[in-house]
């Protein structure tokens, strides 16, 4: 049969298509498994990136470590189940009623196998079960369409799909996360507040607190526990300091975020100002009470 010049033109130039073709699906398959790796290296420095945040936020709350996770259940393959399986007859490796020793596998149901060897008698390397329990045992994969046929395997996952989807999880852990942060950044003390308001407020209760026990110590000395002297020390000196410090101390123990950079602002001055006038003022407000109902 011989072929003409036309025809082996043609085909030269249907293998160069072919050839095209092939050398451009290539670099397609190259460009996409180059993409995938870039996606998959950029997605990696993220979790990375979560990571050592989530720990900085573990190391916050006082958690430097994740709870271990429960040990998994043992499943029906367990060693412990796998030694309740029956084994070897009890008289497997007897002789029999003729003297001589019974052949491996035949006859009274001796196991075959490692029993069968020399010196390894009552060894049963492969025990006997029931149908009921083999059948249990050794389970097969079965279509649904049924009649024993093995079930067709599942296709492969698009790692495109999968990157996508990993890239949404880690959004969706981003946008937790600077949740989570925002939530550090405020304190346990009235939150909602600004640390000025919160400030003003902690200095303000501890000053009243203080002229609580101005009162107390003005009724003292009304019966004479308390002298003039002492009265006056501690309404001019020592109740607003002892609010002063009182107020201080709360602020930096529930004042204080959990994340935060630097010491936040307690504002000495005005909490200064404020216990070392509040006190008096509460003096003075009694002394124009009991003036005033005189």
């Amino acid at each position: 049969m011989t072929v003409s010049f036309e025809e082996y033109a043609a085909l030269a130039r249907q293998l160069s298509a072919q050839h095209r073709a092939g050398e451009q699906h290539a670099a397609a398959e190259s460009a996409r498994r180059r993409d995938l790796h870039a996606a998959v290296d950029y997605l990696q420095q993220r979790l990375n990136a979560q990571g050592q945040r989530l720990g900085q936020l573990g190391r916050a709350i006082g958690v430097d470590h994740p709870p271990a996770a429960p040990a998994p259940a043992a499943g029906p393959g367990a060693p412990g189940e796998a030694a309740a399986w029956p084994g070897p007859p009890s008289g497997a490796g007897s002789p029999s009623p003729s003297g001589a020793p019974t052949a491996p596998g035949t006859g009274d149901g001796e196991p075959a196998g490692a029993a069968g060897a020399p010196g390894r008698a009552g060894v049963g390397a492969y025990p006997q079960l029931p149908a009921g329990e083999a059948r249990l045992a050794l389970p097969t994969a079965v279509s649904p369409a049924g009649g024993g046929v093995p079930a067709q395997r599942a296709a492969a996952a698009d790692p495109a799909v999968e990157l996508e989807l990993a890239r949404r999880m880690a959004d969706e852990a981003d946008r937790h996360g600077q949740q989570a942060e925002l939530l550090a950044q405020r304190p346990a003390l009235l939150p909602t507040w600004s640390p000025l308001t919160r400030a003003v407020a902690v200095y303000a209760g501890c000053g009243a607190a203080a002229g609580v026990l101005v009162l107390m110590l003005v009724l003292a000395s009304g019966v004479g526990l308390v002298d003039g002297f002492t009265l006056g020390a501690w309404i001019c000196a020592g109740l607003p300091a002892v609010a002063f410090f009182g107020g201080y101390l709360v602020l930096g123990r529930w004042g204080r975020p959990a994340m935060v950079a630097g010491t936040p602002p307690r504002y000495l001055p005005l909490g200064f100002l404020i216990c070392f006038l509040v006190v008096p003022m509460a003096y003075c407000a009694y002394l124009l009470l009991v003036r005033g109902l005189r």
